[in-house]
């Protein structure tokens, strides 16, 4: 009974919590919570009725799920480590592109510290390491589950053809001047809304290209977004340029200032990758901007690596929780080597 009311009370907070504002982590964390309990729920319904065909069924799938769980973990780990090799060839050779590999890798490593813990059974500190390790999994994987389910929901825009402002989120530029595909596929996206936005309702929204002047550039990334604009036919008198920001927030707080300096209410949107949908929906709930995201379509390759930079960028705006909770963790490791060093 106590499972079924946990269930719907995640289930339920997550629809409150979605109409509040979707752009939260913790909405993913609440609907993580919700599936869990829903899964035990129908797992301990099946159980609890004493139907031999429906517990023998339900016994199969649960064995069958146990049995694949190494297979499956294994799986993972290969095929990030081909999409890292595949990054690195096509991406270059930075530390950043090698995010997948090394995952990969190190999950290869975390299934043989497994085994040689159970074959050293003598060792109760090697043991209690690997759970300590293990459990870190566990959570991160909870956590990045949480994540994913958020990226994937807050796909699901359905902005109304009613902007005034279309906010273009600025990246690396090519050469120092040009605009790469990345960046294009963002402005692309803007364009494709407002030309709909025009052709549904006779409004033309305004661009605010938004980014400023890296080391390596030339020219502003507003001013190559700025370009790309008017050659694509976009009447520059409704193109404005945000050039000072460094970084998403401050795309978000900066463009935000723009805005307000024009008209005291307006409806706006913003436009980037969609793997950094997200988390810049969260940048612009932190700006005090009301503005929903619209996400252009990324390379399926490039994906694995931008999604695992996204979330390690949004676990580090949370990082006190985080370390918090792994400090407790920590805690119990130490204690329980103790026991184990004393009583072993």
């Amino acid at each position: 009974m106590v499972i079924y009311i946990l269930a719907g009370f995640f289930l339920l907070l997550f629809i409150v919590l979605s109409i509040i504002d979707r752009r939260r982590i913790s909405n993913g964390i609440v609907l993580t919570m919700a599936l869990f309990f829903s899964v035990l729920s129908v797992v301990y319904a099946t159980f609890s009725k004493g139907n031999e065909l429906l517990v023998s069924i339900m016994g199969t799938v649960l064995l069958l799920l146990v049995l694949l769980i190494p297979f499956f973990v294994i799986g993972i780990a290969t095929m990030l480590i081909v999409n890292g090799r595949l990054m690195l060839k096509r991406e270059g050779r930075k530390l950043a592109n090698m995010l997948p590999l090394i995952i990969g890798l190190g999950i290869l490593a975390l299934i043989i510290a497994w085994f040689v813990s159970i074959l050293k059974t003598g060792s109760p500190i090697l043991g209690i390491a690997v759970v300590f390790i293990v459990a870190l999994v566990g959570y991160f994987s909870f956590l990045f589950l949480s994540f994913l389910l958020s990226t994937f929901l807050y796909q699901f825009n359905f902005p109304r053809y009613n902007q005034d402002f279309l906010i273009v989120l600025g990246s690396g530029l090519i050469g120092g001047d040009r605009v790469p595909p990345l960046l294009a596929s963002r402005l692309n996206r803007a364009i494709k809304f407002y030309d709909k936005q025009y052709a549904k309702k006779g409004k033309r929204a305004t661009f605010i290209v938004s980014g400023g002047q890296g080391a390596n550039e030339t020219i502003s990334e507003a001013e190559a977004m700025r370009g790309y604009l008017i050659e694509q036919g976009i009447d520059e008198n409704f193109i404005i340029m945000e050039d000072k920001s460094v970084n998403t927030l401050q795309n978000m707080k900066f463009s935000k200032a723009k805005m307000d300096a024009i008209m005291p209410n307006y409806h706006s949107l913003f436009s980037t990758n969609n793997f950094h949908l997200f988390r810049a929906g969260i940048y612009a709930r932190k700006a005090g901007l009301k503005s929903q995201g619209i996400g252009a379509k990324t390379a399926l390759y490039y994906m694995p690596n931008a999604l695992i930079r996204e979330f390690i960028a949004i676990t580090v705006m949370y990082k006190k929780v985080h370390l918090i909770i792994l400090g407790l963790a920590l805690l119990c490791f130490v204690f329980l080597a103790i026991i184990g060093v004393t009583f072993g």
